[in-house]
């Protein structure tokens, strides 16, 4: 059985959707990351990948509607995609360049202590 592709998004999509309600950001980075000098995503839910399989029921609300996973590049959120597509998540992407990708683009985050590049 050949596994399904993960899709990835473009941040500036990505932010246009999140403006708009249309998406649910899952930042799978370790809390430490998720609230250190890089901050995170304005509206993301950090759910670490390690901590996954035991949280997912969290989640359950969202189990058809787009979601989006994220880290600092893309391994992990490529992890995490694919355990909640295993758990029925019937529209998931990765963000495509993790948070870099994002704060390259010069969008907001929220906390951290390291300006913009």
């Amino acid at each position: 059985m050949t596994e399904r592709m993960i899709q990835s998004i473009e941040p500036a999509r990505l932010k246009g959707m999140m403006e708009r309600g249309e998406m649910l950001v899952v930042d799978v980075r370790d809390p430490d990351e998720f609230d250190g000098p890089l901050g995170h995503v304005p509206g993301a839910h950090n759910l670490p990948v390690a901590a996954m399989p035991d949280r997912l029921a969290a989640l359950a609300h969202a189990m058809d509607l787009p979601v989006t996973t994220m880290c600092g590049a893309k391994k992990r959120a490529e992890t995490a995609a694919r355990l909640m597509i295993d758990a029925g998540f019937k529209r998931v992407t990765t963000l495509r360049g993790g948070l870099a990708a994002w704060r390259e683009q010069g969008f907001a985050v929220e906390g951290g202590e390291v300006d913009r590049p």
